[in-house]
């Protein structure tokens, strides 16, 4: 009997399925154990990467994605599943999907971070994987103000490149996405019958939380004119915008939508948020806050692999730029500095086109929604394409 019973432990220990807790936890005991905080370098990481967590939740947090998570809920709980199938899914009609897709980063101006909710919104309602991807590349990556700020501080030059390469990036990558996991694609959900949408109705509330996110996130522009005067009055309009909101939500919404909407968003919230915070602490200790040198990886060790044309230096600065996360508008200034170090105009735009599409946080979160293997498929592509338009821009302006 005692046999037994021991055997019946062992089995149980055997069959436990949840090693990652228990790997973590000897993870935990192993960094605590050894690493030399005490170590300027390692000490300044740390507390780089919490300042950098820090000024995540200050600035983009409240602001930025907490009206995306709101915006994916609603995708998720009032936008009709054979609406996205019908002009996004496996089945639509490319012209219209792709291109639909490559240009939204014309009117959501959100860093990689902030478009994800809205990425796994559209994707889990039934969007294809292609024109997903394609959204999720240009979201962050055609900014209409970042590329006029572009080709105001780096030259019409890199702002023409940047425009044009960023649209061919999100058709490009979509459709060598589709292609790859085609027989995946096959598989997924074609229709759904019997769901009644107020077309009307949802399409105003989808744009007025829209609406909020965008004047909510407005950054503050450089010089004096018409965006600046948005900027000066995007509280007066996001006030008057959630007034909006409120009236719609209390006549236009029956309760039980409005918990469906709530819960939507939280569970997006649930999912995303944990991997976001732990992927920008990491990011932070290994590269530090854009413009500080306080990272474990030192600038010195970075800058002389950027300059020329390269090839070398063109992959080096699509990886730099995969890795680290640029808030919006910001990356402009951040290589402006780097090419006044000797930075190359080839590497130049291969980080300006990885960049802001990428960071290590937003790889954590596509994982969790994509999988491992589409993810790396994704962040590979992104990685080649920019290395190799950084080199072909490098030689056409040599």
């Amino acid at each position: 009997m005692q046999q037994v019973r021991e055997e019946n432990w062992v089995g149980k220990v055997l069959a436990w399925e949840d090693w990652s807790k228990f790997l973590l936890m000897i993870g935990l005991f192993l960094a605590a154990y050894f690493i030399p905080f005490q170590s300027p370098r390692i000490s300044g990481a740390v507390i780089e990467a919490l300042l950098m967590l820090q000024e995540y939740a200050r600035e983009h947090v409240l602001f930025c994605l907490v009206p995306a998570f709101f915006i994916a809920g609603a995708i998720g709980s009032f936008v009709s599943h054979d609406a996205v199938i019908r002009y996004f899914g496996p089945g639509a009609r490319k012209s219209t999907a792709y291109i639909v897709a490559a240009v939204s980063g014309t009117v959501l101006a959100v860093c990689s971070c902030t478009v994800l909710p809205l990425f796994a919104g559209i994707y889990k309602r039934g969007a294809g994987l292609g024109p997903a991807v394609a959204f999720l590349y240009s979201g962050p990556a055609i900014n209409v103000l970042a590329i006029i700020l572009t080709a105001r501080v780096l030259g019409w030059q890199m702002g023409l490149a940047r425009a044009v390469g960023a649209v061919l990036f999100a058709i490009v990558i979509g459709l060598v996405m589709a292609f790859l996991y085609r027989d995946e694609e096959k598989r997924r959900p074609q229709d759904h019958g019997g769901e009644e949408f107020n077309l009307t109705r949802n399409s105003g509330f989808l744009g007025v939380l829209v609406l909020i996110l965008i004047f909510a996130a407005w950054g503050k522009p450089a010089e004096q004119g018409f965006w600046l005067r948005v900027y000066s009055m995007k509280w007066h309009l996001t006030l008057a915008l959630l007034l909006i909101l409120g009236y719609m939500l209390k006549n236009w919404f029956s309760r039980d939508e409005r918990m469906n909407w709530l819960q939507a968003a939280w569970e997006f919230a649930q999912q995303i948020l944990p991997m976001l915070f732990a992927g920008v602490f990491i990011a932070g200790a290994l590269m530090g806050r854009p413009g500080e040198d306080a990272g474990l990886i030192p600038a010195r060790l970075i800058a002389p692999l950027l300059g020329g044309n390269s090839l070398l230096a063109n992959f080096t600065a699509s990886i730099v730029g995969a890795l680290m996360y640029f808030a919006t508008l910001t990356e402009v200034p951040i290589i402006q500095g780097l090419v006044g170090l000797g930075m190359g105009k080839g590497p130049a735009l291969a980080l300006l086109l990885a960049g802001p599409a990428l960071s290590l946080p937003s790889m954590l979160v596509i994982r969790s929604v994509l999988g491992t293997k589409k993810t790396l498929t994704f962040v590979l592509l992104v990685v080649l394409m920019a290395t190799v338009s950084g080199v072909i821009f490098g030689a056409l302006v040599a």
